[in-house]
């Protein structure tokens, strides 16, 4: 079972803010453990990505499990996982921290660029990180490491919470990710969040333009009435980029 789309306005409002604004966002709302540090894109110049989870999970593996693949293996959790993640969503895949193998390469990846996914997100390595790090695929990720997933881990199941770098992710939940990291917000609150983000990150372009003025901290971040009201006066300008 996968989870409703996002609508196009809270896709636009997530992608306009940073992750740094939609962190300050869910601290409003008591959430301290939702940003996916250690984490970094294997494409610097591929890094937004907002989408629903889609988990993958893996477990350590086992010589008498997992082998090296062939044309008549039974189609197993990964399989489906990268057939299945639906257009729009982020596939997230938790490992237990596991680095001694990659979970993904270079065809998968792209297999799940093709198919429209908007991004992977994983506590573990990829493999073949030269090639995928070319690919305009915003793919986050631990390490890179060149053994295939089989050498020390096995697919069990898709659709299940997963641990990622200590923070827990349900399928459904949002993931939001720009060069500082991936923020992980819960589908209920996806849309107030999307909306108050937007607003904040529009009302500090509107200060930062101000403090790159001259104006002092005091009275300007955090905004006072004056400077809300010059705020309501840039929007109702167009929000010039010189105020």
């Amino acid at each position: 079972m996968t989870s409703a789309p996002l609508s196009a306005e809270t896709i636009k409002n997530f992608m306009y803010a940073s992750t740094a604004t939609v962190s300050m966002q869910m601290l409003k709302r008591g959430f301290r453990n939702t940003a996916v540090s250690g984490v970094r894109p294997l494409n610097p110049k591929a890094t937004r990505m907002v989408g629903p989870a889609y988990t993958l999970r893996y477990v350590p593996g086992r010589e008498d499990l997992d082998k090296p693949p062939s044309p008549n293996d039974p189609p197993h959790a990964q399989n489906k996982a990268i057939e299945e993640t639906p257009a729009g969503h982020v596939l997230v895949i938790g490992t237990e921290g596991n680095l001694r193998s990659g979970t993904l390469g270079d065809i998968l990846a792209l297999r799940l660029k093709v198919r429209g996914v908007a991004g992977v997100l994983s506590d573990g390595a990829m493999r073949d990180t030269p090639v995928i790090g070319n690919f305009d695929f915003p793919v986050y990720c631990v390490s890179a490491a060149a053994p295939p997933s089989m050498n020390h881990l096995h697919p069990v199941e898709v659709q299940t919470p997963v641990g990622i770098c200590g923070v827990a992710v349900y399928p459904g939940d949002v993931i939001v990710a720009d060069g500082d990291g991936a923020i992980v917000v819960p589908r209920h609150l996806a849309d107030e969040v999307a909306r108050d983000s937007f607003e904040q990150e529009r009302l500090e372009k509107f200060v930062a333009i101000r403090v790159g003025q001259g104006k002092p901290i005091k009275g300007t971040y955090p905004p006072n009435d004056e400077t809300k009201k010059l705020y309501q006066d840039w929007i109702k300008a167009g929000e010039p980029a010189g105020g």
